[in-house]
């Protein structure tokens, strides 16, 4: 069975705090007064001395219950207002208040917070054991749900962070393969993932009357135990990405070449002197060193 929600309001109508403070404050030396002609009219023998003893107690707890039910509200927090138990709304409107003294008065800050999760280690969609963590920015919306439908709504968030990251990072490859290089991943696509991340927690702190500002990750890498083989592979990927690179380029050079020298007339080449001349061009365009030239004075050819 599923609880109700609680919704917040609006307290109703909160008493100015300072014509109160004023009349609490006044209570103490009108007792004082009471209890010194209980003293002279004891001495004198006349009026009733009771009658001021009890004036004087009744107006010291009239101004300790009167300033007990002062409350401050600062600027982007609030109150919620509970009476014996139960709900009586939230005062978000900042300023010194008179509430009745014999509620109870629940601080809940409305401002922005900002959530730095620990790295936590988990495994890809692949299997492969990464650490990720993220940086939320959160605020309470509705102080009711809170308080009332969570127990304590800062660990609630914290919890549910990991829980999201944990279902994201199983969903997602830390990196795209080479078959699938348009899939989403946690590396190669950053807006996306932090779009669902956001989307997850918003889910997920709905209950507790949480707004996400903003969600995003904040450190993603292998775990160390497969750093090093992981980073291998990317270099080795790297290395076969630039040595394509120039396989292509240099073979393009040596058509260019080829159809250079055969549109000027330059020299006529047979098959055999093309396919030397290709060798000697690739070999000089793919190589890592410079290569050393060679002067042949005489020819190979009769």
């Amino acid at each position: 069975m599923n609880q109700a929600r609680s919704k917040e309001h609006s307290f109703p109508s909160p008493i100015p705090g300072v014509p109160m403070l004023l009349l609490g404050i006044a209570a103490f030396p009108l007792a004082i007064y009471c209890f010194v002609l209980a003293i002279q009219h004891g001495r004198n023998g006349t009026g009733d001395v009771a009658r001021f003893v009890i004036s004087g107690i009744a107006l010291i707890l009239s101004g300790i219950l009167i300033l007990i039910g002062l409350t401050l509200v600062n600027p982007n927090q609030s109150k919620a207002v509970l009476l014996f138990g139960r709900y009586r709304g939230t005062i978000r409107s900042s300023g010194f208040f008179w509430v009745n003294p014999f509620t109870v008065r629940r601080l809940v800050s409305l401002r922005a917070h900002n959530f730095n999760s620990e790295k936590l280690k988990v495994n890809d969609h692949g299997g492969n054991p990464i650490e990720i963590g993220a940086v939320v920015v959160w605020r309470v919306r509705d102080t009711a749900q809170a308080i009332f439908d969570v127990e304590d709504f800062e660990s609630y968030v914290e919890v549910q962070t990991e829980s999201a990251l944990r279902t994201l990072a199983a969903n997602h490859a830390y990196d795209a393969s080479e078959e699938h290089p348009d899939v989403t991943s946690l590396r190669g696509s950053g807006e996306i993932v932090a779009k669902e991340l956001m989307t997850e927690l918003t889910e997920r702190l709905a209950m507790a009357g949480i707004e996400v500002l903003e969600a995003r990750l904040a450190h993603l890498a292998y775990a160390p135990e497969i750093a090093g083989a992981m980073l291998q592979r990317q270099q080795a990927q790297a290395i076969i990405a630039a040595r394509t690179k120039i396989v292509d380029g240099a073979v393009g050079m040596v058509e260019m070449a080829l159809d250079r020298l055969s549109q000027r007339g330059v020299i006529e080449l047979d098959e055999e002197r093309k396919a030397a001349m290709v060798q000697n061009l690739m070999v000089v365009l793919c190589s890592e060193r410079g290569t050393q030239p060679v002067v042949n004075a005489g020819t190979i050819y009769p």
